[in-house]
């Protein structure tokens, strides 16, 4: 472990199980630790294994050159950093903002430190409270180049890959979306899968080795279609999306006939139809983002 890490300091606030995630593996390192949370009592395990624990947000803030703020949404992070004396306190300072929101709100809490003599960092969390101090820990962060380095030994300390983005402050916040967007829209078809299954008598546990095989097959799919789309080739060799559309048709029958809702399924089979009846059904299921992408 670098003596830099051992010597310097950071403030968690926001003690909720992620929070306590990164409290824990900043401690884990060696790096002297602060900590606070709105809800009283969060903070005594953690205080119990070294870390200090702050009566006010002020005060928090104030204990560390580095605060690390991971509580639910930015309306959150607002209520509890934006008045001002906690502010005042974080002036000099540098904050690395990693709860989840949008991109325009990464941006705006930029503007906001800026504004304040605030250094700023946005980031974003990949992987659940489990990888955290562990190598499989996913982060993303943007921002100042030159602040990101400054701070990458003592954000290190929380394990994992962390992905220096870019100068943009909300890029961070936009692969988070995109990314939760493949995460849910999955989860979600797989709910419906498992309820489809349920209603034909195939359990669950039945049904899990082959659904693992589909996500087995994905990585490659993912990594084909992404350079089909960067490239505008939209290659429907081997899948056009007129024989993709037969196949979300057979889903939806299935589905409605057990009186089970086809929502999800038929969005996406209205976008493959538009696609159709634009004249591309001999192109790949890739044709959607151009369709989805107009404005």
């Amino acid at each position: 472990m670098s003596s830099y890490v051992e010597q310097s300091a950071v403030t968690v606030v926001g003690l909720g199980p992620m929070g306590r995630a990164l409290a824990s593996a900043f401690l884990d390192a060696g790096v002297r630790t602060t900590v606070w949370n709105r809800t009283p009592g969060r903070d005594t395990e953690l205080i119990a294994r070294g870390a200090l624990g702050a009566r006010t947000v002020e005060e928090a803030v104030a204990a560390s050159p580095l605060t690390v703020v991971c509580v639910v949404n930015y309306d959150a992070s607002d209520a509890v950093l934006r008045p001002d004396a906690v502010t005042a306190a974080l002036k000099g300072r540098t904050l690395v903002n990693l709860s989840a929101d949008i991109p325009d709100r990464a941006r705006d809490t930029a503007r906001w430190a800026a504004e304040q003599g605030i250094a700023y960092l946005d980031g974003a969390i990949m992987s659940p409270t489990t990888t955290i101090g562990t190598p499989q820990g996913v982060f993303l962060h943007s921002g100042p180049a030159e602040l990101y380095e400054r701070h990458r030994p003592v954000l290190d300390a929380l394990g994992g890959s962390h992905t220096y983005l870019g100068e943009d402050i909300g890029r961070a916040a936009a692969y988070d979306i995109a990314l939760l967007d493949i995460f849910w829209t999955a989860m979600t078809g797989y709910m419906h899968a498992l309820a489809v299954a349920k209603a034909e008598g195939i359990t669950a546990r039945e049904l899990a080795p082959f659904a693992e095989g589909i996500g087995a097959i994905m990585a490659p799919v993912f990594a084909e279609t992404a350079g089909e789309v960067d490239d505008a080739t939209f290659s429907g060799e081997g899948n056009p999306i007129s024989s993709a559309a037969s196949t979300m048709a057979h889903v939806i029958h299935t589905s409605e006939a057990h009186g089970i809702e086809a929502g999800v399924m038929r969005a996406a089979e209205g976008l493959a139809r538009r696609v159709i009846a634009e004249g591309h059904g001999a192109d790949g299921a890739t044709r959607m983002v151009e369709l989805l992408s107009r404005r």
